[in-house]
Parts: structure tokens; C-alpha cells; sequence
């Protein structure tokens, strides 16, 4: 059972009241104790919470409730994650740690970051096993919103916002929270913002805090490839869809030099180069068998600037070209 933080309820009896609900027995309509609410550190069954925020959306006739509950929900509502986060020095680094530490806080999304032409998409994705509800994915990406503009100059706003659900009868306070350009009936969920806010420094950082932020991560979540060669591998596998993966970057990420990495690997019998095709075979073939994604979304995502780069790639780690081997695999 997939499960998030009751941190990720802060504001709900407020909200439910404001609209003239009477929070309590929806939250046990809805499975969840009132007490266990109450712990800021529990843990609440994510089906639950989806299921309590459509409820209290459909009896109190507000279809922007989700939104209205992201009011004040800046990097500090994600705890020990957002802890680690604020004193990251730059906001694409802030934004990593959110993207590879959420499961620590909410269990039931996952995020993912692409960049492309100027461009970086954040998109918000429901983990395997679950399904949210209108109201969640609103809440989580107007919290997305939120905690960009703790990072950044005040007035920021994303370039757009996207929806995947209908337009609400009134979106009043959907501009209010998330600014002018929104985008309903879109392919995807999530928020589209300029490349350079990624690369922007973080107005919250305070560099002599940051080693022992990094500390406190190392304490609550051991890296699950402690090896030199593992932590390359989940380095790659995050910032493959990104304009950035590279040796420099990922030495710079590790704390150490080019040369330090490079002998590392050696001394472990791999390279960069090694690794880099290793994780995207994984991902490749994956994401083919899988067939949620064309070539060209696939390419994009293994940080291949063009297709026919892609395709070269791939028909020298598999000996035939994408849609041959697709094919094979279908019969």
C-alpha cells in the first residue's frame, strides 16, 4: 500500500471549514483516523487521501478545493526532504533532491524533469498501483509551484501550467496560485518554466549549513548503490532527460575532479562511457517493451539531442534499429 506523509494534509480542517464542511466525518468516510492525522510524522494510505480530497471537492460544490489547499505550502511542508533541499546552492540542485527523495514524503507520485529548447517540464505522474484523483494532482502541482517561488525572486511564475483534466467552471483561484497561463485538457500534468530559473541560485541556501544538510540526507537515506560506480549509474538515470549529463557534472555532484572519477571507474573496470550505455539499454529497451512512448519521446528522454543519433546508438548496442527490434519483441 502505497502511503505519504500526514504533512501532506497541513491546512485541510481549515480549508474543509471554510467551505462549510465538517472535516471529521469525511476523513473517516475516507478511511482515515482523525488521531493519525494528527501525528505530523504518521504515515496515511494515499488511496485514502485522494479518495478524501474528491469528497470533500463534491460535497462542497468547489472544484478548485485541491488548490485551495496549496496556499501555504512552500519547501517547508515537505519536511526532511525540504530540509535537505533549501540549502541546495542552486535551484536545479534544490529541485533534484526533491525529484530523487519525494518517496520519502509521498510515496504515491513520481516526478520527472525534461529539458528542451530553452525549456525544462516538470511533470507530475502517478506511481505504479495508484490512480489520483483530479484534486491531488492539482494540490501537487500548484505545491510544485509553491515551492519554485520559495527557491526564486518573488513574482515568479512558470511559463505555463498543464492539466490533463477539464477546465473547472470557475478557475478563478487556479490563476491566483498558479498565475494567467494555465492550460486545461493537456497532455500531461505539471508545470513548464524557463531553463534559466533552473539554473538560478537558490535565495534560501546558506552555504555553511549545506555539509550538514548533506549529512542528515546520508542518515535518512543511504544511497542505494554506495559504490563510487553506483552512485555514476543513479546520477546518469536522473539527469539523462536533462541538458546535463555529463562527466563534469556528475564529478562535480560527487564532490570530486574529472581525473578522481575517471580513475575510480577505472579501478572499478568501467568508464563514463561504459555506464552511460549501460543505463540507457536499461531504459531503452524498457521504455520500447513498454510502448507508452514513441522513438522520438524515448530519444529525448536518453539525452540524444536528435533522432538519427538515437537510432545510430541503438542499432550498434542491439544490432538493429528501433522499430526492428520493437517488432521482434511483439512477435
Amino acid at each position: 500500500m502505497l502511503k505519504l506523509r500526514s504533512a501532506v494534509l497541513n491546512g485541510y480542517v481549515e480549508v474543509a471549514e471554510s467551505v462549510g464542511l465538517n472535516p471529521y466525518p469525511l476523513m473517516r468516510v475516507s478511511g482515515i483516523d482523525p488521531a493519525t492525522f494528527a501525528a505530523t510524522q504518521g504515515w496515511i494510505a494515499a488511496k485514502s487521501v485522494s479518495e478524501l480530497l474528491e469528497l470533500s471537492a463534491s460535497q462542497s460544490g468547489r472544484d478548485d478545493f485541491g488548490i485551495r489547499m496549496s496556499g501555504d505550502r512552500g519547501v517547508s511542508n515537505l519536511g526532511p526532504v525540504g530540509l535537505i533541499a533549501r540549502e541546495e546552492p542552486d535551484v536545479r540542485s534544490a529541485l533534484g533532491i526533491v525529484l530523487r527523495h519525494m518517496k520519502l514524503h509521498n510515496e504515491a507520485i513520481r516526478l520527472s524533469l525534461t529539458e528542451s529548447r530553452g525549456l525544462a517540464t516538470i511533470q507530475v505522474l502517478s506511481a505504479d498501483g495508484i490512480t489520483l484523483g483530479q484534486q491531488s494532482i492539482e494540490l501537487v502541482v500548484a505545491s510544485i509551484v509553491r515551492i519554485l517561488s520559495d527557491f526564486l525572486p518573488d513574482g515568479w511564475l512558470p511559463v505555463s501550467t498543464c492539466f490533463t483534466h477539464a477546465m473547472p467552471a470557475d478557475n478563478t483561484r487556479h490563476i491566483q496560485a498558479l498565475g494567467p497561463s494555465i492550460s486545461f485538457n493537456h497532455e500531461i500534468d505539471g508545470i513548464i518554466i524557463a531553463t534559466s530559473d533552473l539554473d538560478a541560485p537558490n535565495r534560501l541556501s546558506n552555504p555553511v549549513l549545506r555539509p550538514y544538510a548533506q549529512e542528515y540526507l546520508g542518515l535518512l537515506a543511504p544511497p542505494e548503490n554506495p559504490s563510487t560506480v553506483g552512485q555514476v549509474r543513479d546520477l546518469i538515470a536522473t539527469l539523462l532527460p536533462t541538458e546535463h549529463c555529463s562527466a563534469t557534472r556528475i564529478s562535480h555532484s560527487l564532490g570530486i575532479d574529472r581525473r578522481t572519477l575517471h580513475r575510480r571507474l577505472a579501478q572499478a573496470g568501467e568508464s563514463y562511457s561504459s555506464i552511460l550505455d549501460s543505463v540507457r539499454k536499461e531504459h531503452a529497451r524498457a521504455s520500447i517493451e513498454r510502448g507508452d512512448h514513441s522513438l522520438t519521446e524515448i530519444s529525448t528522454e536518453l539525452g540524444f539531442s536528435e533522432l538519427s543519433a538515437f537510432s545510430r546508438w541503438f542499432r550498434q548496442q542491439f544490432g538493429s534499429s528501433p522499430k526492428a527490434w520493437s517488432e521482434l519483441q511483439l512477435e
